[in-house]
């Protein structure tokens, strides 16, 4: 299994080089977001107001990360189940996100807007948030505190793993897996 070394933030390049099923170890600057989040920002876009944070070329992760114990960097930081933030995806990437990263499917608005926007939907595994910590060099708060666990956090990270499910050319990793098994 190849493992593709990307860095964040993603240039339009980066997304069209991968294709659904390409595994990926992505280093430099990611942001978390969850639901209460994307409510807080896409609130914002329907108003036309700046966003906390620049979303050109950004790769939001869609994790609450657990506190830190001391020595360090974060607590638990495992993906959440992504079709929570499926009303609000289109838009973010209209405004230049280039990648989420989350678990489950996505909806056919999202699948069609990381078409028309050149983006990328990527997997990381659920139930190995200790595991995917470790990839997480630093971490800090940057909007949104009074959210707790889904405040948005600014990530620096190392090798940190993840699935292309969903490219820039309309594949899905879920669908193209479903079929190889159906009789």
């Amino acid at each position: 299994m190849e493992l593709i070394k990307i860095e964040a933030p993603l240039s339009e390049e980066d997304v069209l080089s991968l294709k659904a099923g390409d595994n990926v170890l992505i280093n430099g600057v990611i942001y978390t977001a969850r639901a209460a989040a994307h409510k807080k920002l896409g609130e914002l876009m329907d108003r036309g107001e700046p966003l906390p944070i620049e979303l050109q070329g950004q790769i939001i992760y869609y994790v609450g990360p657990t506190p830190a114990k001391p020595g360090q960097v974060i607590g638990s930081a495992g993906p959440t189940t992504s079709g929570r933030m499926d009303a609000y995806t289109p838009k973010m990437l209209e405004q230049g996100m280039k990648a989420c990263i989350g678990k489950g499917l996505r909806s056919q608005a999202v699948r069609d807007a990381l078409q028309k926007y050149k983006g990328l939907y990527l997997a990381a595994v659920g139930g190995a948030g200790a595991l995917l910590s470790k990839k997480i060099k630093k971490c800090e708060v940057v909007a949104y505190p009074e959210l707790g666990a889904e405040a948005i956090h600014r990530l620096e990270v190392e090798d940190f793993p993840a699935t292309v499910v969903n490219d820039a050319h309309g594949s899905d990793l879920y669908a193209e897996g479903a079929k190889a098994y159906a009789r």
